[in-house]
């Protein structure tokens, strides 16, 4: 019987060539992430792990820090996060610690910056550090206690994950993305669907795909309650990494014969843009059923980890040119990186997001997690291409948060009500 792609990976970083999904394994990592919230608890781990020895990390150049979540410092709380996570980085010459101006949103940056590979075992101190299985690399989430040692020792412990392969075919509708399958995908299977499962995107859709819209997808997984997201790489990740500068790594692909879980098959052809409602990403209804209910938002965000990329704001830029934003909205704008930033200003998407009365925020999870630029009050609704919609997510817990993808948020904007271009 053949293996999948994260039964390879993660059998070759184990000291154990027999190892099968269900198996437990230390394994050694190739790179772990911390940012401002989870950094200080792991670095409190690490102090406690090499206390009494002359240790310090296992590798200063596999270890990336990013204060990312609650900067520019909203506070003096905040600012202290940093301060930790700087000091630390400066005393153990952490090669990849990026300071602000130069960080940016970490699922954004990795990958930008060249720091994830196919093949690779990359954990993070977030729950999104799933969205580089869209490389081909085991990316998961992992606790601050699990990053803290792993800094010292380079090492975690796993259960090597059962898969669920996903198959999507047919032909996707205007104005359909990564997103909208995500969320549709979610909607089918529940956010506990997936728990500790390996969820493998496969299929004619996903081939097609940008890697946009690749990171898009496995960066929710874990919405599902996936351990993580992996898609096998192909000519369109080999042409990003090629773009990256990037040519050592190691190609791992799912066998014929690998054994799955469940295999299941999305036929994509009637799929329209989805909006999740409150407060769970498994609420997703498609547009033609929403736009009739004429829910009026007040704030839509446009960016995160999710789709702050630079495919994202071109699309909302598109449909936001020559238009202007409702009187009765706030949207935020949120480039993911500085680069980003950058070259949406180089191409005129910034220009058009300020003439139409939009925000543009330099690069942050902010609003994401309630964390500032966009905090909501009582009573009050959002939609949003963020990940999450829990009660209170983005402020008070009264409020509602809504879920869609660029195109519909950028629509939305414009006509006050959850809508898609398609509407317009």
């Amino acid at each position: 019987m053949g293996l999948t792609i994260s039964e390879k990976i993660l059998r070759d970083h184990s000291q154990n060539p027999h190892v099968v999904a269900g198996d437990y394994i230390l394994a050694k990592i190739d790179k772990c992430l911390a940012n401002d919230i989870t950094a200080p608890i792991a670095i409190e781990v690490f102090k406690e792990v090499v206390k009494g020895t002359n240790k310090g990390v296992f590798d200063l150049d596999r270890i990336i820090l990013t204060p990312d979540h609650f900067t520019p410092n909203k506070d003096v709380a905040s600012a202290n996060q940093c301060k930790i996570m700087k000091d630390f980085a400066w005393k153990n010459a952490i090669s990849n610690y990026f300071e602000q101006g130069r960080v940016g949103i970490e699922h954004c940056l990795i990958p930008e910056q060249g720091l994830v590979r196919p093949g690779e075992l990359f954990i993070g101190a977030d729950s999104h550090t799933c969205t580089y299985g869209a490389l081909g690399a085991f990316s998961t989430g992992v606790g601050s206690t699990d990053l803290g040692v792993a800094m010292a020792l380079g090492k975690a412990w796993f259960k090597i994950p059962e898969s669920i392969k996903f198959i999507y075919s047919g032909e996707l509708k205007k104005w359909v993305s990564g997103k909208d399958l995500i969320l549709y995908t979610i909607g089918e299977i529940g956010v506990d669907g997936a728990t500790y499962k390996a969820m493998e995107f496969t299929g004619e859709i996903i081939d097609n795909f940008s890697m946009a819209n690749r990171f898009t997808m496995c960066n929710m997984a874990i919405e599902a309650g996936g351990k993580n997201g992996i898609i096998n790489p192909d000519a369109v990740t080999e042409q990003y990494l090629r773009e990256k500068n990037i040519n050592q790594y190691k190609i791992y692909k799912s066998d014929d014969d690998a054994e799955y879980f469940e295999t299941i098959s999305v036929e994509c052809g009637e799929i329209e843009p989805q909006v999740a409602f409150p407060h769970l990403p498994e609420n997703s209804r498609p547009i033609s059923e929403v736009n009739d209910m004429k829910i009026h938002v007040d704030q839509v965000v446009i960016g995160s980890c999710t789709n702050g990329r630079l495919e994202d704001l071109k699309i909302a830029a598109k449909i936001i040119e020559n238009n202007k934003i409702n009187p009765n909205i706030r949207c935020i704008v949120i480039p993911g990186t500085q680069e980003i930033y950058l070259q949406a200003i180089k191409k005129g998407y910034v220009r058009t997001f300020i003439e139409s009365g939009a925000i543009v925020s330099t690069p942050t999870c902010g609003p994401c997690l309630g964390g500032h630029m966009g905090i909501l009050a009582k009573g009050e609704k959002a939609l949003s291409t963020t990940n999450r919609n829990f009660k209170g997510r983005m402020g008070h817990v009264e409020s509602e948060v809504y879920l869609s993808s660029p195109a519909t948020a950028a629509a939305t904007a414009l006509k006050g009500y959850i809508t898609s271009p398609e509407y317009l």
